[in-house]
């Protein structure tokens, strides 16, 4: 009890002296804090350099409210704690938004890339119902399969490139693509209402 007493109070005094504008306080309060708020951030975000930022944006957010910084409210890890959660939190939408705004544009490529110049009116009519269906059965699948199957089949990269351009692993880029087209096979047999 007295360790976590003492640890509030250092922490405290450092951010009030923080909020007067001492750079070496501050210093202080990084070294002492940002081992754990760094493992705080990547159990929401899973990945070194994505922590690494919203901790960097917690930090410079921190400099900026240490002034508004309650006691009676919270203790300076915890608040220092929901700074985090929330740039990281921030930086996963904006993620998962850049991926969604990211993909879009590959959806209607699909439709386009399945049809054939040289097809007839009835076979253009199959051509462009299958690929009707593809593209809806595409819809369903996550948007990380998606994607990666987008780009190993539509633009025409190995896993490998694939795995780069996602900055993933190679196992799970191709796990990703093989449980996907498994899921594209069951969704066209059963006519796209899978």
């Amino acid at each position: 009890m007295s360790r976590d007493f003492d640890e509030n109070e250092h922490l405290h005094r450092l951010l009030a002296a923080v909020a007067l504008g001492d750079r070496a306080a501050f210093r202080k309060l990084y070294d002492a804090s940002s081992a754990r708020l760094f493992g705080f951030a990547l159990r929401i975000l899973r990945k070194d350099e994505l922590a690494e930022e919203a901790l960097q944006d917690a930090f410079v957010a921190i400099w900026h409210a240490a002034s508004s910084y309650q006691v009676h409210l919270s203790a300076p890890l915890t608040w220092m704690a929901t700074i985090v959660r929330n740039k990281a939190l921030d930086l996963r939408r904006r993620m998962q938004a850049s991926l969604e705004t990211e993909l879009a544009p590959r959806d209607f490529d699909l439709v386009e890339a399945l049809q054939d110049a040289a097809a007839g009116p009835q076979e253009r009519v199959q051509l462009s119902q299958d690929a009707l269906a593809l593209a809806g059965c595409m819809e369903k699948l996550a948007a990380r399969q998606r994607q990666a199957i987008g780009m190993a089949y539509l633009h025409d990269l190995s896993h490998t490139e694939v795995a780069a351009q996602l900055s993933q692993p190679l196992g799970t880029v191709k796990t990703w693509i093989r449980r996907g087209l498994e899921r594209l096979r069951d969704c066209l047999t059963k006519g796209g209402a899978a």
